[in-house]
């Protein structure tokens, strides 16, 4: 079930809500939270009840390693039972996602015939799988505790966070469902909750879905694509992407807030980074705390030297990419990002004013380092995005290549939006040899606005500051435009799509 949906938004989401906090009323605890676990399953298995079969799984199987180690006296079981989580979970992990991929690879290299299974990828297997990982690995270490299932089946599946993160740590959700204050409706929580989650119903539906048309366009006709054309489809792509996960973002946090849950933030404002380590300090912040926390430090972290401080690095970069995907494209995209932070943290180049405790020989301003980090990822999305490594080398080629064909013009074509209509239609009668202008004219300013929206406080920032304390009426000067959004976006739902996430 999407969140950019009419049945969410009017059936789904309703019913868990008045259910919750019914059950929680009436002091039905217990009942309450299988209610929301049931109501996140429904969730999960709208899309396909046979993902249903792998998360239940999935979940009984963590489960019973986590009551298992509850007899566990020796170093050697202890042991024995991180082996044993680690394979199920990682097992579970390649089959359904890298299987194909690694025989297809192993079929090239060595001449074999492994028949090729093209498994239907799970929603979502990556952050379940993830989220339940930290779990056993900190029970082996003996820094969890062994949980009720109400509560573990509650962690696992809560649905805001279920498809596409944050990746939750238990030790930050688990206390906040027993918590009796949470169980009780909160006004300010929930009000909060909901301009949270229009904010970001918007940049997904108004935004993200609206560039998707020349981006998706622009990446099909990689081989006819001239400089400018390729240069505004990655432009567009680097937005698309930012307020398609950005949105996502938000709703979770902001349907967190409806139920008294603080999610974890997992998206600080990225693209104003001035150097790539800080940009992952600000993207996808809970998928680099799971890789620090659970890979870089047990590598060795920082404590083995620089060479292999560097090394670590790397492989978290390396392990993220392919965490993205089963395709080499996913592997250079992570490659790439793992250079070009050890690059920052040679300390060749600093920039002014930044928090970096690594000393730099030669110090440049924060705007020339802005201009290099957000081109550099602009560059590397081209892996990031496109089908195949051919067709990413291609965007390359397009690029320096230096021509203009005045491909841009089909390119903006593809911005046939409805808000566009008396527009299209004024110039149209009027003057039609203009309306391919008009098209590029809407491209460039769609593209000026995401640009001025990235460069402003994100949405969390905007709720914060309008629900102070100081405010008279805290919130209020948000419903207004809030309501006009959200009428906005459910006029918009028949270009309902994807998270882009959902595929990883």
């Amino acid at each position: 079930m999407l969140f950019n949906s009419y049945i969410f938004i009017f059936v789904f989401l309703p019913v868990v809500l008045l259910g919750w906090y019914l059950l929680n009323y009436r002091k039905h605890y217990r009942a309450a939270k299988y209610f929301l676990a049931g109501m996140s399953l429904w969730f999960y298995g709208y899309f396909n009840p046979y993902y249903l079969a792998i998360i239940i799984a999935s979940i009984l199987g963590n489960y019973l390693l986590s009551f298992l180690m509850k007899f566990s006296g020796t170093k050697l079981w202890d042991r024995i039972a991180l082996a044993a989580g680690l394979l199920f979970n990682l097992g579970l992990l390649f089959y359904f996602k890298y299987y194909d991929f690694f025989f297809e690879n192993i079929n090239a290299l060595f001449g074999t015939g492994f028949t090729l299974k093209h498994i239907l990828l799970p929603l979502g297997i990556s952050f379940f799988t993830f989220q339940q990982l930290s779990f056993i690995i900190d029970r082996a270490l003996r820094r969890a505790e062994h949980y009720s299932f109400e509560n573990y089946i509650t962690f696992v599946t809560f649905f805001p966070q279920l498809i596409a993160g944050p990746i939750v740590l238990y030790r930050e959700m688990m206390p906040q469902f027993e918590n009796a204050a949470g169980r009780r409706f909160q006004s300010e929580s929930f009000a909060k909750g909901i301009v949270l989650f229009i904010l970001g119903l918007s940049k997904k539906v108004l935004l993200a879905d609206v560039l998707a048309l020349p981006v998706n366009f622009g990446f099909d006709q990689t081989p006819f694509l001239d400089t400018p054309s390729t240069l505004l489809v990655i432009l567009a792509y680097t937005f698309e992407i930012y307020f398609d996960f950005s949105g996502y973002s938000d709703m979770a946090l902001g349907l967190g807030k409806m139920f008294n849950i603080e999610l974890p933030a997992n998206f600080n404002s990225p693209y104003k980074a001035c150097s790539v380590k800080e940009l992952w300090q600000r993207w996808h912040m809970t998928l680099s705390r799971f890789f620090i926390q659970y890979v870089y430090i047990p590598l060795g972290g920082s404590r083995r030297g620089r060479i292999r401080t560097l090394f670590n690095t790397f492989m978290v970069f390396f392990l993220s990419g392919l965490w993205h995907g089963a395709n080499w494209t996913y592997v250079a995209w992570g490659t790439m990002q793992g250079l070009l932070v050890i690059w920052d943290n040679l300390g060749i180049v600093g920039v002014k004013g930044s928090n970096d405790r690594v000393p730099a020989r030669v110090y440049i301003p924060r705007w020339l380092g802005w201009i290099f980090t957000f081109g550099f990822f602009n560059l590397s999305l081209f892996f990031f995005r496109s089908s195949s490594m051919a067709d990413a080398f291609q965007m390359f080629k397009n690029i320096f290549a230096f021509k203009n064909t005045g491909y841009i013009f089909k390119i903006a074509s593809r911005l046939d939006i409805p808000e566009f209509y008396v527009v299209k239609q004024a110039v149209s009668l009027i003057r039609p040899e203009l309306l391919e202008y008009a098209y590029l004219a809407l491209f460039l300013l769609l593209l000026a606005v995401s640009a001025f929206l990235i460069s402003r406080k994100n949405a969390l920032e905007i709720v914060e500051h309008a629900f102070r304390p100081a405010e008279p009426e805290p919130g209020r000067r948000l419903w207004l435009p809030t309501t006009l959004l959200l009428v906005w976006c459910i006029i918009s739902f028949s270009q309902v799509s994807t998270f882009i996430y959902f595929n990883f």
